[in-house]
């Protein structure tokens, strides 16, 4: 990463680096990225990344990120569950098996290169 600052002694790629999950669904994946404050306090950032083509052939990675703190983590999961318990219930299925369905198809996908 270019031009990293040192701020009292925390180095802005260890603020990054505090803990990652990526999960692969299909054509997308999505990061879980524990990150931290100047002042040591941690946060969320959610990331969607997807693979794209341009007309030559080269591709890229189209990515969308949710920044999410502390204070909001309960609402936020309460609003999550509240709507994945809505899809189950109106769609007379469980999504364990939406997310099946929708992998398979994509299964010879590669992602490489991720991170920036």
């Amino acid at each position: 990463m270019e031009g990293f600052e040192k701020n009292d002694g925390f180095e802005k790629n260890d603020r990054d680096e505090i803990f990652s999950k990526a999960i692969r669904a299909g054509k997308r994946t999505y990061f879980f990225d524990v990150k931290a404050t100047r002042k040591n306090d941690y946060y969320l950032t959610i990331t969607e990344s997807k693979k794209r083509f341009d007309q030559d052939g080269k591709y890229h990675f189209e990515k969308h990120k949710v920044f999410l703190y502390k204070e909001d983590f309960d609402k936020f999961i309460d609003g999550l569950q509240e709507t994945i318990d809505y899809i189950k219930k109106n769609k007379n299925c469980d999504v364990n098996e939406l997310v099946g369905e929708t992998t398979a198809e994509y299964t010879s996908v590669e992602f490489e290169d991720l991170h920036e």
